[in-house]
């Protein structure tokens, strides 16, 4: 009698007890990565699917979206040296950039700025 019933809602972090859940109850962030870490450990879909009663279609895509989340998030560049260096670079070029702007635009008035024909 010492085995876990599969209909006993979650209570704790989302390991134990991942069953069906009851009337009115959602799935949490920790349920579904719980089931998700199943499936990808080799579990068979089919199985997982009747034990926690959920449709395979729902857990074949929690599993796609969970993949997509892993991939994008491997894909990010970590932090390096080079990146203060490059947001006080791409601040500076901003801030000629306006300058360069504000100068064309004195330019066109008449001033010591403006521009003169010589005769």
């Amino acid at each position: 009698m010492g085995g876990r019933s599969p209909s006993r809602p979650s209570t704790g972090n989302g390991t134990a007890g991942v069953g069906p859940l009851a009337a009115g109850q959602r799935w949490s962030v920790a349920r579904k990565r719980a089931v998700v870490l199943r499936l990808i450990a080799g579990e068979p879909v089919e199985l997982v699917s009747r034990e926690i009663g959920v449709p395979v279609c729902k857990l074949e895509r929690w599993r796609e979206r969970a993949g997509a989340a892993l991939e994008g998030g491997l894909k990010e560049r970590e932090a390096g040296s080079e990146g203060p260096e490059l947001a006080a670079a791409l601040q500076r070029i901003g801030e000629l950039a306006m300058e360069v702007e504000l100068l064309r635009a004195k330019m066109g008035q008449t001033g010591p700025l403006g521009r003169r024909r010589w005769r």
